[in-house]
C-alpha cells in the first residue's frame, strides 16, 4: 500500500490517501476535495472510499462531496446517525481497497462514535486513528456534550478513552503505524508532538495515556488544561453528520466589491488585513482578523470570535488573496454567514490611536491593562500585576466587565491576538481609547 498524507498547517489537521492496486481510499479528508482529485490523477487510482473516524468539530470534511463526485463509498460508524448515502461500517465488519484490507475499531474517548481503521497487507500494519491517538497524547474528551447525535459527558469520555486505550490497541504490533488526524497546534488535544507519524510500539513507551495508571488518574491528568472550545466546534459536528454542500459553488456565490469607501450594511466586518493596514484605515464596526499567511490562526480565531449565526462581511488586503482566504472561512463552514468580500479604496481614513509605548512604560497606573490570553496562559504567569483577563474568544460578550475611565491597553503573548482584541474594544467602546501593545509584550516577558 502507498499512503500519502496531505497537511492543513492552519487548523495542524492531517488526511489521507490510500493507494492499492488502482484504487485509492481517503480518510478524514479536508473539505476542498481538488487536491485528493488531484493526487489520484497522479496515480492514476480511482477514489472509491472515503472513511470518516468521527465527526469532527474543528473543520469540515469533503466526504460528501467527494462521494458525488466521484462515486465513492463513505464508510461510517452507524453511531453517528447520518441521512446521507453511506455504508455504515463498524467493529466486525472490513472491507478491500485494491489488495489492502481495512477493519474499524471502535474507540470511543475523543466522542463517543469515534472508529480508528486498521489497514493491513501481509506484514503491514497502518492505524489511522482520528482524534483518538494523537503523537504523545489523546484526543480531548469536552467536545460532545452539546453537539452530535450522541451526546456524553467529558468525564463519561474520559473513561471510555481510557478503556479504548488500555484495551483496543493491544493486539496490535509494535511496528503499527500510526497516522492521526491532528498534529501540534490543534486544539482537540493539548499536548501533541510535532511529529506528523509514530508507531504503536513508539507511542506505548511514549505517550502519557499508555502509562500504568488507573482510571481515575487518566481521568484527572486528560481532564485538567485542556484548551478553550471554539464557538463553532459544535457546529462543524453538526455540519459534518449532515454533510457539507459543495465548497466550490458556495464560495463563488458571494458577492465581491472592490475599492469601497463604505459597506451598505451594518453588518460586522472582518478585516483580514495585516495589523498595521487595519490600524492605518479601516470600516467602523471591524474586527482585525489576521490571515496574512498560514502561521496565522485564522479559521480558529474566526470561529471562535464569530458566532455559527452571525452575519459578517469581510476585508481583504487585495483580489490576489480572494481565494485562500475564502478557502479558509469555508473549511469552518462558515460561508453561508459571509455577506459580502470588500476591497478597500484609499480614501478610507477612519484610523486606531497611535500607541505611545515610553508613556505606558513610565506610566502604566494610568492605563486598563487587559490581557486576553487563555487562563490556562495566566496560570503560568502574569505579565503585568494589575492586567484584567478576559480571553479573546469572551471578550465581545464580556466588554461590560472592564473599567472605562482609564485609556485601555490589550495585550496576549506574541502579537496576534491583541490586534483582534484591540479592534473589538476599539469597534465596541466610544470615549475610551484603546491601544494594541502589539509585539512589544515581548519587551515585558520574562
Amino acid at each position: 500500500m502507498k499512503i500519502k498524507q496531505f497537511k492543513d498547517a492552519p487548523l495542524s489537521h492531517f488526511s489521507y490517501a490510500l493507494v492499492s492496486n488502482g484504487e485509492m481510499a481517503l480518510v478524514d479528508p479536508s473539505r476542498n476535495p481538488v487536491p485528493y482529485y488531484k493526487y489520484a490523477e497522479e496515480e492514476n487510482a480511482k477514489i472509491t472510499a472515503v472513511f470518516e473516524t468521527h465527526p469532527h468539530a474543528d473543520f469540515v470534511s469533503g466526504h460528501l462531496q467527494i462521494s458525488k463526485e466521484t462515486g465513492a463509498t463513505i464508510y461510517i460508524s452507524e453511531k453517528v446517525g447520518v441521512n446521507y448515502p453511506h455504508r455504515s461500517f463498524d467493529e466486525g465488519d472490513s472491507v478491500k481497497v485494491g489488495n489492502v484490507t481495512i477493519k474499524p475499531i471502535f474507540t470511543p474517548g475523543h466522542s463517543p462514535d469515534s472508529l480508528t481503521f486498521h489497514a493491513f497487507e501481509n506484514d503491514e500494519h497502518v492505524l489511522f486513528t482520528g482524534d483518538t491517538l494523537f503523537i504523545g497524547d489523546v484526543g480531548r474528551p469536552d467536545l460532545r456534550e452539546k453537539a452530535g447525535n450522541m451526546k456524553a459527558k467529558r468525564k463519561e469520555l474520559a473513561k471510555m478513552m481510557y478503556h479504548s486505550i488500555q484495551n483496543k490497541f493491544k493486539d496490535l504490533p509494535n511496528d503499527a503505524k500510526v497516522y492521526p488526524a491532528h498534529g501540534a497546534g490543534s486544539l482537540c488535544g493539548k499536548n501533541m508532538s510535532d511529529a506528523d507519524s509514530s508507531t504503536l510500539g513508539n507511542e506505548r513507551i511514549g505517550n502519557w495515556a499508555f502509562k500504568d495508571q488507573t482510571e481515575d488518574e487518566f481521568v484527572s491528568e486528560i481532564l485538567k488544561d485542556q484548551p478553550f472550545i471554539p464557538s463553532y466546534f459544535g457546529f462543524d459536528v453538526d455540519l459534518n453528520r449532515e454533510g457539507a454542500d459543495n465548497i466550490q459553488s458556495s464560495k463563488y456565490s458571494i458577492p465581491l466589491k472592490l475599492n469601497v469607501n463604505n459597506i451598505d450594511n451594518e453588518l460586522l466586518v472582518v478585516d483580514t488585513r495585516d495589523e498595521q493596514l487595519f490600524k492605518k484605515d479601516h470600516l467602523p464596526n471591524s474586527i482585525n482578523i489576521m490571515a496574512r499567511g498560514e502561521n496565522d490562526k485564522f479559521e480558529t480565531w474566526l470561529g471562535a470570535i464569530i458566532e455559527p449565526d452571525e452575519q459578517f462581511n469581510l476585508v481583504l488586503e487585495g483580489i490576489d488573496n480572494f481565494d485562500e482566504i475564502l478557502e479558509r472561512v469555508a473549511k469552518i463552514g462558515y460561508e453561508k454567514q459571509l455577506k459580502g468580500i470588500f476591497t478597500l479604496s484609499e480614501k478610507i481614513t477612519n484610523s486606531s490611536e497611535a500607541f505611545d509605548l515610553l508613556s505606558f512604560d513610565k506610566n502604566k497606573e494610568k492605563y486598563t491593562i487587559i490581557d486576553i490570553r487563555n487562563a490556562s496562559e495566566v496560570l503560568e504567569g502574569k505579565i503585568f500585576e494589575n492586567a484584567h483577563n478576559i480571553p479573546l474568544n469572551e471578550l465581545r460578550k464580556r466588554i461590560d466587565e472592564l473599567p472605562k475611565d482609564k485609556p485601555m491597553v490589550v495585550h496576549c503573548a506574541g502579537g496576534y491576538r491583541s490586534a483582534a482584541g484591540s479592534s473589538i474594544l476599539e469597534s465596541e467602546i466610544d470615549k475610551v481609547s484603546v491601544y494594541d501593545l502589539s509585539e512589544d509584550i515581548k519587551k515585558y516577558k520574562s
